[in-house]
Formats: structure tokens, C-alpha cells, sequence
């Protein structure tokens, strides 16, 4: 439904009684709503805070999984459910910063397991695999590109090493050239400032997918 300007008015018109009420019972029904609510109305902790406890949980997580024992299809359960984790903090806190950092520390952590892909006679399971990494990684730099240089910066290192484990994994190496992602991009730091425009471009080739 659409809220155009009389709807707008007309809620400003209601008496705060029964806006208190109205808000209490949006609330009950959209968790995120309230736990966002929450966040920037009580809450003591900062972002970094809450930035520092999902990067916590996810340190742990690969600490616990042996990823080397599991098929790509296990493993990509197992990625969502994070990334799952990931866009809950986002969405609470609005954390751009952190939706990078802890994506970069997912697929980076992922990635230092050395799973031998070749390996798996399964070259559907792997491919899709691969692509989620590859469609995953353009993702990010995209949303690198709309920060601020100064914070572009801070990334370089993560993304210079994952450019890396990249390279050294065929599999992963063959899914992006086929998907036009170019590894030199983030191990020479060399992002194309129009990298969103060529991610929507690819996008409606029906690739990255």
C-alpha cells in the first residue's frame, strides 16, 4: 500500500493515544521493526558492538566446522545461515561497514579452508557453489565502491587475499572468468569506479546466478 501525503496527514492528525496504540501493535507484528526500535531508542551498545558479537559468532562457527569433511551443498546451507546472521545486523543497525567486513570475513574464512572442488564429481553442486562466492564477492565490491575513499581503504587487504585464494582454486577461478568477474580488480586494488553499472550489466546477461 501506498502512503501518499493525505495518508501521512491523516496520521498526524490522530490523537498520541491511539498512535501509541497503533505503533505498539505494528511492533508486536514486525520483529525486526521492534528490535530496530529498540536499537536506536534503548539500546547501550553501539554498532561496533553489535558489529563485534556477529563477527564473534562467525570466528566460532568456522572454529567448530570442519568444512573440508562436507559437499559444496552442505556447505552453502551453512554460508546462508550466516549471511542470514549478517543481514539481521544490518537491518537492525543499518551497518554498511559491517555488512562488508563480515561478508569479507565469511567468504575470506571460507575460502582459507581449502576445499578441493575438483575433486567433487558433482559439477552442478560445485558451480553453484562457485557462483555464490564469485556473485557474493561482486556484491561486495559494489558496496565497497559507494563508501567514502577513506573507507574504501580498509578493506584492501581482505580483498587482496581473497583475490588470492581465488587464483589458487581452478574451479573457483574457471566460474568467475565465465561470469566476467576479474580477480585483478581486488588483488591490484584496481576496482572500475563504474563496477555497478557493469554488475547490472552482467546481471541481464543472466549470469552471476
Amino acid at each position: 500500500m501506498e502512503i501518499d501525503k493525505d495518508f501521512k496527514e491523516a496520521l498526524k492528525q490522530m490523537p498520541s493515544k491511539e498512535k501509541d496504540k497503533l505503533v505498539l501493535r505494528l511492533l508486536r507484528k514486525d520483529y525486526i521493526l521492534a528490535q530496530k526500535l529498540h536499537f536506536e531508542l534503548m539500546a547501550q551498545e553501539s554498532i561496533e558492538d553489535k558489529r563485534n558479537l556477529v563477527e564473534d559468532k562467525l570466528i566460532n562457527e568456522f572454529k567448530r566446522v570442519d568444512f573440508t569433511k562436507y559437499h559444496p551443498t552442505y556447505i552453502m546451507m551453512i554460508l546462508r545461515y550466516m549471511s542470514g546472521d549478517i543481514n539481521h545486523h544490518v537491518r537492525v543497525t543499518k551497518d554498511k561497514y559491517g555488512e562488508i567486513s563480515l561478508n569479507l570475513l565469511m567468504i575470506k574464512s571460507t575460502l582459507q579452508k581449502e576445499i578441493t572442488l575438483d575433486t567433487i564429481n558433482d559439477s552442478e553442486r560445485v558451480y553453484k557453489f562457485c557462483v555464490y562466492i564469485i556473485a557474493r564477492m561482486f556484491k561486495i565490491i559494489v558496496m565497497i565502491k559507494s563508501l567514502h575513499e577513506d573507507l574504501q581503504f580498509d578493506f584492501i587487504d581482505d580483498l587482496h587475499d581473497i583475490g588470492q585464494l581465488i587464483g589458487r582454486n581452478p574451479a573457483l577461478m574457471k566460474v568467475a572468468i565465465y561470469n566476467t568477474f576479474d580477480v585483478n580488480w581486488i588483488i591490484k586494488n584496481e576496482i572500475p569506479e563504474n563496477v555497478k553499472e557493469i554488475h547490472k550489466e552482467i546481471k541481464k546477461m543472466g549470469l552471476l546466478k
